[in-house]
């Protein structure tokens, strides 16, 4: 039999009534939502590491500018995540210290290189694009504070997308190199970007339960061919191709067939055996040591005006 907190969280949830820090709710809602905001915050810090390896080396002042902006975005983003995940009663550094030790895990799209300009283009569209369609629904997440985080971040990834479709379609209508750089780009990021939705939806062990408490909206699947179905238009703009072979529009399910995806290789990366999961934490690690003086300096500060204040108010 229901208690009456438990009555109370399912009405809410049933009419769509936020859930909010101090309200009851059950464990496995409160480490559900843990795994996944913190996660991804993970994954909006890590994926500051590919794009950031090209701001240097960006074709313009302006393209340095726009993708400074961007990662300074991402940046944001993940301090927005770990301040909602913070809520629920794990601390940061808890967090910080599951992403450094390889126990919590960040999306597996970022252990790929970022081999040439047009990868960031790649990035801007299809990673992006596919975290748009994932993270709309998200906004109306049961949980208030991941909801209400959500609303900027997609207005901002919305900009990333088009920043990134646009570096493409400059490409595109460049020199055959440029063409034939931008080509290559999609063939490397296509299916990592496929597979960002996650496992299949009976591989995949938290869906459902998700589902039924509002945290996501649409399962793995159901978002995944809605990017596919809105990618296999988009890219007729750039007069370039999906390297998928199978790809076409099945006029009876009103969505376009796809090729079968390598679930071993995206188990491989998920797992830690991916082309940069190594370079990628040994690089959060030593920023994030790097970056203890600055805290400690912090700390004091704090302290020192918490005396002014205490010693004022004597």
């Amino acid at each position: 039999m229901s208690t009456e907190p438990e009555v109370s969280f399912t009405n809410k949830i049933d009419q769509e009534i936020k859930i909010e820090p101090k309200d009851w709710m059950p464990e496995q809602y409160r480490k559900m939502l843990i795994r996944q905001i913190s996660q991804h915050a993970h994954s909006e810090i890590v994926g500051m590491l590919p794009e950031g390896n090209w701001i240097t080396r960006a074709p313009s002042l302006k393209r340095k500018a726009t993708l400074i902006a961007k990662v300074q975005d991402e940046a944001g983003h993940g301090l927005y995540l770990y301040s909602a995940a913070e809520t629920l009663g794990i601390s940061r550094q808890e967090m910080l210290d599951q992403l450094h030790s390889g126990k919590a895990k960040y999306s597996s799209i970022f252990n790929y290189p970022t081999l040439t300009w047009a990868d960031i283009g790649a990035i801007g569209w299809l990673v992006d694009g596919a975290a748009i369609m994932n993270q709309v629904p998200l906004c109306r997440s049961s949980f208030g504070p991941y909801a209400r985080a959500m609303v900027r971040i997609c207005k901002e990834e919305s900009f990333h997308q088009r920043q990134g479709f646009e570096i493409l379609l400059t490409l595109s209508r460049g020199s055959d190199a440029q063409r034939a750089m931008a080509q290559d780009a999609l063939n490397r990021w296509w299916w990592p970007s496929v597979m960002m939705f996650g496992p299949k939806d009976d591989e995949s062990p938290n869906t459902l339960q998700s589902m039924r408490w509002k945290i996501k909206r649409f399962s793995n699947d159901e978002l995944r061919q809605k990017f596919i179905d809105v990618c296999a238009e988009q890219v007729k703009f750039l007069n370039l191709e999906l390297p998928d072979e199978h790809l076409k529009w099945n006029e009876e399910t009103r969505h376009y067939d796809f090729g079968p995806i390598n679930w071993t290789e995206f188990w491989q990366v998920v797992n830690g055996n991916g082309p940069c999961n190594k370079q990628r934490l040994d690089a959060r690690r030593k920023a994030h040591d790097d970056g203890q003086w600055v805290r400690d300096a912090a700390a004091a500060y704090a302290d020192k005006k918490r005396q002014q204040q205490s010693q004022a108010a004597a």
